[in-house]
């Protein structure tokens, strides 16, 4: 059984009991969020009916608010003699899956 949510303008694949890094959401380890579905997969039928799914719910716990890994951003123009190197840290909310809704 597994579904998929969308948060953080992206979409994952989600069982129970998974752990999944996602853009930062304003809650404290351990609130419990709620997590919209785009599609649900019980392993005999699939809903992709979004009136069907409207009221469906993932639900999952936070674990941890950390940031991620750096990535680093170079630009450069040759013959010029311009370069500019910058970092990036994303703030990320680690989540565990505690429920999914059933099909």
């Amino acid at each position: 059984m597994y579904a998929i949510v969308a948060t953080g303008g992206k979409q994952y694949k989600v069982a129970k009991g998974d752990v999944l890094d996602v853009e930062k959401l304003d809650a404290q380890p351990g609130d419990s969020v709620q997590l919209d579905v785009l599609l649900l997969n019980d392993g005999e039928k699939t809903i992709v009916d979004p009136a069907a799914l409207e009221d469906k719910k993932v639900t999952a716990e936070v674990v941890d608010q950390h940031k991620g890994e750096k990535v680093l951003v170079f630009k450069f123009k040759k013959r010029k003699r311009y370069h500019r190197t910058k970092g990036h840290r994303q703030n990320l909310t680690k989540l565990r899956i505690s429920e999914l809704p059933t099909a």
